[in-house]
């Protein structure tokens, strides 16, 4: 039974090392090459230009419409979250399989119900919840 054990350890080594799954075996330059340092570069700078524009907007009035100042800050927003999603937490399609990236879609969608019901429900209660015009108590 000890002659079969080591051979099961070897096995199971060997098994970790093969990359038949797409995410068990590290880059061959161990992570740190010109491709990951650029998609870092290219993430920071993305993000960096979506942090000036709508403090610029803001800070200058740029726009007249206060309603168009803020739909483009909240657009700019959402793409940066894209920008930090893809470059710095590299989820994409490929990364474990596809998993890791469907998770994190089905996050975004429950916290995007929960969100809009609870604006929905706030609203109803604010319109519904309004004093009666010197009627009542």
């Amino acid at each position: 039974m000890s002659a079969s054990h080591p051979r099961a350890n070897t096995h199971d080594h060997g098994h970790h090392g093969h990359d038949h799954h797409g995410h068990d075996a590290p880059p061959a330059d161990g992570g740190h090459g010109h491709g990951l340092r650029r998609g870092y570069v290219i993430g920071f700078l993305l993000s960096a230009v979506l942090t000036a524009v709508p403090f610029w907007l803001v800070m200058t009035g740029a726009l007249a419409s206060v309603q168009a100042t803020a739909i483009i800050v909240v657009a700019l927003a959402f793409v940066q979250i894209i920008v930090h999603t893809f470059f710095f937490l590299h989820l994409n399609p490929r990364a474990e399989g596809g998993w890791t990236l469907l998770a994190f879609i089905f996050t975004v969608i429950i916290i995007a119900i929960v969100i809009a019901g609870s604006l929905w429900i706030m609203f109803h209660l604010n319109s519904n919840m309004m004093p009666m015009d010197g009627m009542g108590m």
